[in-house]
């Protein structure tokens, strides 16, 4: 049986690229996201919204549809050493290449288009987005739930600029957003090499960095033109 999904919106995201996205939501706080509806969508389809703290956001890993999909891929968390079905991860590599965020919900701008601003985004720029529902936390919220191999937050990385490595062109808030993402080590998980050279293409600057006994080095924060 088939079915057709339309984009209901557009992600406007920090990340420009796959390397370096979150990979998961929460754990980038200051990735903030715009997510701009299409114009048949008016200020009447977010009435009521604005109550909530947190939004669902359904949508389509579009950077990778042309990558297709395998019933067992490795996990990050695992190592990228074991396998697992599909089913039992978070994989964008998925047989509908469909996924799920929860955001927290910054507020919303209601002229046209009407705008969703959230933060803690794992979002790729350009996402399309094909569904938003508030979160409701006496339903969804299971603290005590089992989570298989998932256990707890990933551990982070320390993170130094070196001195006249570009960050003086930042803002506060790019500095964070920059910060943050590296923090959460976006190398392949089976891949260690202390002298690479890594570049995230992130807001509008190509930062490099390298990655050696958890520590990770901006080495160098250039502008796009």
């Amino acid at each position: 049986m088939q079915h057709t999904l339309t984009a209901i919106a557009t992600v406007h995201s920090p990340y420009k690229q796959k390397f370096g996205v979150a990979r998961q939501p929460g754990l980038v706080p200051a990735a903030e996201v715009c997510i701009e509806l299409t114009p048949e969508f008016t200020a009447d389809s977010v009435r009521g919204l604005d109550a909530f703290d947190y939004v669902w956001i359904s949508f389509i890993f579009h950077g990778v549809t042309d990558e297709g999909w395998a019933q067992l891929v490795r996990p990050p968390r695992l190592g990228g050493k074991q396998k697992m079905g599909v089913f039992a991860t978070r994989s964008p590599h998925r047989p509908n290449h469909l996924g799920l965020s929860l955001l927290k919900l910054e507020h919303i701008d209601s002229g046209k288009p009407v705008k969703l601003y959230c933060s803690g985004a794992d979002l790729l720029d350009g996402t399309p987005v094909v569904d938003i529902k508030p979160y409701i936390s006496f339903v969804e919220a299971k603290p005590d739930a089992a989570s298989g191999f998932v256990t707890g937050k990933p551990d982070e990385l320390s993170v130094i600029w070196q001195e006249n490595s570009g960050a003086e062109q930042l803002s506060t808030d790019e500095r964070a957003v920059i910060q943050q993402s590296i923090a959460q080590d976006p190398r392949p998980a089976y891949q260690d090499i202390p002298e690479r050279v890594y570049v995230m293409n992130i807001l509008d600057y190509d930062v490099r960095f390298q990655i050696r006994e958890g520590i990770a080095t901006v080495i160098g924060v250039q502008k796009k033109s």
